[in-house]
């Protein structure tokens, strides 16, 4: 096992396209260029390795199957890297207690710890059902996926994590849930369209990192993905307090920062909001 034992958390951006194996060796630069800096955790965005919808089924049966690509390469690359590895999210054709999905996928976010071992998993709650004003149009989710129902807490060697995915984001309880379960901080692997991105981004992510004092480390997919596709990007990094301390624009790259958990602390000793609260359950 590695000796890191830093706070150093990364978040991915990429701009994935319809070419798994390029996606997949465009990760593996990044998540080296992560372990480079010195993080202990790199975080992926959301549909780092397939982004097509026309891919989703088939992948995610490949996924659920003996033979899966994408997850051995998770579990190759941390334990080359000696390194956790948040998987963003990736289709999966079988739920956690292993009965197969006939007809739709659920969009996945596995962990991998720095032996290649898988620590924990995540299925996407809330599905991006909506109507956008960009060339894509009309989003439905819930035509591929099936929703998830667990919210899903890991503890890392930078902190208590829970996990969310994107559309999460617009869903306090969730976050709520979480914070019960004394998490550190809250990663958010994501692919938000330019148009939601930039009304909401920003002011989402730092209203449910003060709402519940932790960190939310927030990677993104960030450019022109396809003809028919732009996403946000903006891939950063919110202390408890809602200051981003680092953050990207758009383009492949990540962003660095070491978490401080005795801000964390500090914090809820200091406001103790969550034994102030008058309304509960």
């Amino acid at each position: 096992m590695s000796e890191c034992v830093s706070n150093r958390v990364a978040a991915i951006q990429m701009v994935s396209g319809h070419d798994i194996e390029a996606n997949l060796a465009e990760a593996q630069r990044l998540l080296a260029e992560a372990a480079g800096q010195g993080a202990s955790v790199a975080v992926l965005p959301e549909n780092f390795a397939v982004l097509a919808t026309s891919q989703m089924i088939e992948c995610g049966r490949k996924e659920a199957g003996t033979e899966p690509v994408i997850r051995t390469f998770l579990a190759e690359q941390a334990r080359k890297l000696g390194m956790w590895i948040v998987g963003g999210s990736m289709p999966v054709a079988k739920r956690p207690d292993g009965s197969e999905i006939a007809d739709r996928v659920r969009a996945t976010c596995l962990v991998f710890d720095d032996e290649g071992q898988e620590v924990a998993r995540y299925d996407k709650i809330h599905l991006f059902d909506a109507m956008v004003e960009d060339a894509h149009g009309q989003y439905r989710e819930s035509d591929t996926f099936e929703p998830g129902e667990q919210v899903v807490t890991v503890d890392t060697p930078a902190g208590k994590l829970g996990l969310a995915i994107c559309y999460d984001l617009r869903f306090p309880e969730i976050f709520r849930l979480l914070r019960e379960q004394e998490v550190d901080w809250i990663c958010l692997p994501s692919a938000f369209t330019w148009q939601t991105g930039d009304a909401h981004w920003y002011p989402l992510i730092r209203a449910r990192a003060i709402e519940n004092q932790v960190w939310v480390v927030a990677p993104g997919q960030g450019g022109q993905n396809s003809t028919r596709r732009r996403t946000y990007g903006h891939s950063l990094i919110c202390d408890p307090w809602g200051r981003v301390v680092t953050e990207m624009g758009e383009g492949p790259g990540l962003v660095a920062a070491e978490l401080d958990l005795d801000q964390v602390a500090k914090l809820r000793a200091q406001m103790p909001v969550w034994e102030h609260r008058r309304l509960k359950g």
